[in-house]
């Protein structure tokens, strides 16, 4: 008699489990789906065979990426793998990690390898549209292992690693990022032209090394877009830094452009497709304001090795050189009808020249200008745009 309450215990277990299995069951479809109704954001779609769900891992056999606006253009990845799925209350997901097959491929005599590629931190959206932080594709970690392009057998190219981080702001107010490729090479050595190959030994840049940087952030309620770097920093040559500021980039703006993909996707008429995108965008554009950029380089004895060797081809030294190209730097700068920079810029290349340290040019407006005023600006009147964006140049600052 004792053990009818234990069985009784033991059915009771299974019909929950019965119960509560489809309840709990991943629909890789529906991930899927939502997954694609995200990124097409990007202007592209992930094309799959089939998909196998186990557990919460789902398996996209077969994958491929493809353009939502040129059918023709499609990237084949092989069997993508989303591990630690889990369905939210609100419809969308979170994935713990993503992980890419190596990539080995061969073409036009150039092989490109690729290996550890996985995103962590996934987050996909039930649904976009809803103006929150929570309609974007969203992840927390993206990076590489080893690249290389290798040409007859020659690698001519590779990265040790890559990484990039997407951090949320305090209150969801926006999105922080940053990202670095280190252990960048290249061999220069092979290149056939027999002029460039020249200069290049002469520069001694047959196998430059480096590293690429960014970092920025997103506010999402202002639209404020702002890249305060992104850097490309090449060993014994300099470092070149670019940043922007923009405004009205907002998640509104953002899908309005995918609805605009979205619309060019459902019509059978490419061609029309891609001008109707075209002219959406150019709508969408007017919504953004120009607020700053900056340009800046900073020499690491690549001014004084050009000086040198363009100084040698017109038979002086590299001293010379720099002398007759500060006596011509007012005289070509004149020309470019730019009277608010034209001292600025005579001054700017003088300095660097006589002590290569950095060149910077900044943009500052004094309030925000909207874009269609610097496109009307550069098509009407473009020697006004240094005034209209407030552009300075300096030198060794």
């Amino acid at each position: 008699m004792m053990q009818f309450p234990r069985l009784r215990f033991l059915l009771a277990g299974v019909a929950f489990a019965g119960l509560a299995s489809p309840a709990f069951a991943l629909d890789g479809a529906d991930f899927v789906t939502k997954l694609n109704a995200a990124y097409a954001t990007n202007g592209a779609t992930l094309a799959y065979e089939a998909v196998d769900v186990n557990d919460d891992s789902v398996v996209l056999k077969g994958a491929s990426v493809r353009s939502t606006v040129k059918t023709a253009d499609e990237l084949k990845i092989g069997d993508l793998t989303f591990d630690g799925v889990e369905e939210l209350s609100d419809g969308g997901y979170t994935v713990e990690t993503v992980d890419f097959p190596d990539i080995d491929r061969t073409a036009d005599g150039a092989r490109l390898t690729a290996k550890d590629i996985a995103i962590s931190g996934l987050r996909v959206p039930a649904k976009t549209g809803t103006g929150s932080i929570d309609d974007l594709l969203y992840y927390q970690s993206a990076g590489t292992g080893p690249i290389t392009v290798e040409i007859g057998g020659k690698t001519v190219f590779a990265i040790d690693k890559s990484e990039s981080n997407l951090t949320r702001q305090d209150g969801d107010k926006g999105i922080d990022f940053d990202g670095i490729v280190s252990g960048v090479k290249a061999d220069l050595s092979d290149v056939k032209d027999a002029k460039t190959k020249m200069a290049i030994d002469k520069l001694g840049l047959q196998n430059p090394t480096g590293e690429f940087t960014v970092e920025g952030s997103w506010d999402l309620a202002s639209g404020v877009f702002a890249v305060r770097d992104n850097s490309v920093n090449v060993d014994n040559v300099g470092r070149l830094s670019v940043g922007f500021n923009v405004s009205g980039y907002t998640l509104q703006l953002l899908n309005s452009l995918q609805e605009a993909f979205k619309a060019a996707e459902a019509n059978p008429n490419k061609e029309a497709a891609n001008q109707a995108l075209g002219l959406s965008a150019m709508g969408l554009i007017q919504q953004l304001n120009f607020n700053s950029a900056s340009i800046r380089f900073e020499d690491a004895s690549i001014t004084k090795r050009l000086l040198d060797y363009f100084g040698a081809e017109h038979g002086v030294t590299g001293e010379q050189m720099a002398q007759s190209i500060k006596g011509l730097a007012p005289i070509m700068i004149a020309q470019l009808n730019l009277p608010d920079l034209q001292n600025q810029l005579t001054a700017a290349i003088t300095a660097y020249l006589d002590a290569p340290k950095n060149l910077t040019i900044t943009a500052e407006p004094a309030k925000p200008v909207p874009f269609p005023m610097i496109v009307g600006a550069s098509m009407g009147a473009p020697n006004t745009l240094p005034s209209v964006l407030g552009v300075k140049v300096t030198a060794n600052d």
